[in-house]
């Protein structure tokens, strides 16, 4: 990778990614419709986002709305993406008083337009933000997005081949502004153990962390421990010991 990439994705912060799963059998063990579940859920995006600059956390992405999760019930499906524009346009403006820079990744065609807009809105509005860059994962598919720069890589073959140039495909195919830098943790709440299509790429050498706790109870000391479990554990990225703080450029560059 060039000079200007090794720049861009040379950070000393984490990137985390967190896969929120167990929102609705949350709500059917305590008796609760389902949707009452995802909106237990948006208080602990809330409690995370605010934790997580303090933590070190330079950006985090979170696994809101899978293209896989089109095939649930149709109620549930626009309830999720009603809860998505309800976020952005009540704490747009606080993530912006924070710092906090906001980005939706994913497919935007199959949106509907209100929540299309208050994602673009959401973007400007917090563009400035340094203390933390958001990025709410929301029809997205890790494999879709790889096939995607793919197909445009093989039908403009004149075009640039470097890894670098195949990064701001992938990016584009996800309708990120820029390559964001590697994963190093990648949280699943809930208790199931895989990766579910999400971030395939940027994960290739992410720590993985599984946690039994439920989406809508996990809160900052969660999140402060997971960090914890993630600088006691020792990164080789198949060569031999390495210090946890690896700089970002080095992996870059392999």
């Amino acid at each position: 990778m060039d000079s200007e990439s090794l720049a861009s994705l040379a950070r000393p912060d984490l990137h985390v990614a967190i896969i929120m799963d167990g929102n609705g059998r949350w709500a059917q063990r305590r008796g609760l419709p389902r949707p009452l579940g995802h909106r237990a859920g948006v208080d602990a995006v809330r409690r995370v986002v605010a934790a997580a600059p303090r933590l070190g956390i330079g950006t985090l992405t979170l696994f809101a709305f899978s293209s896989s999760n089109w095939r649930r019930p149709a109620e549930e499906v626009a309830t999720l993406l009603q809860l998505f524009l309800a976020y952005l346009r009540a704490d747009t403006e606080t993530c912006a008083a924070a710092g906090v820079r906001i980005e939706v990744i994913g497919r935007r065609d199959r949106l509907p337009a209100p929540l299309r807009g208050a994602a673009e809105h959401a973007a400007a509005v917090t563009a400035s933000g340094a203390a933390l860059h958001l990025r709410l994962a929301i029809d997205y598919s890790g494999r879709d997005a790889i096939w995607r720069a793919a197909r445009h890589l093989a039908r403009h073959r004149n075009g640039a081949r470097s890894r670098l140039a195949f990064l701001r495909l992938l990016s584009s195919s996800q309708e990120a502004a820029a390559p964001a830098p590697d994963v190093d943790l990648l949280i699943r709440t809930g208790g199931e153990q895989r990766l579910s299509d999400f971030l395939l790429w940027e994960a290739a050498f992410a720590e993985l962390l599984f946690t039994p706790q439920m989406w809508p109870d996990f809160g900052a000391a969660d999140l402060t421990a997971a960090i914890g479990e993630f600088r006691r554990r020792e990164r080789r990225f198949g060569a031999v010991s390495l210090p946890v703080h690896i700089d970002h450029a080095q992996r870059a560059a392999s």
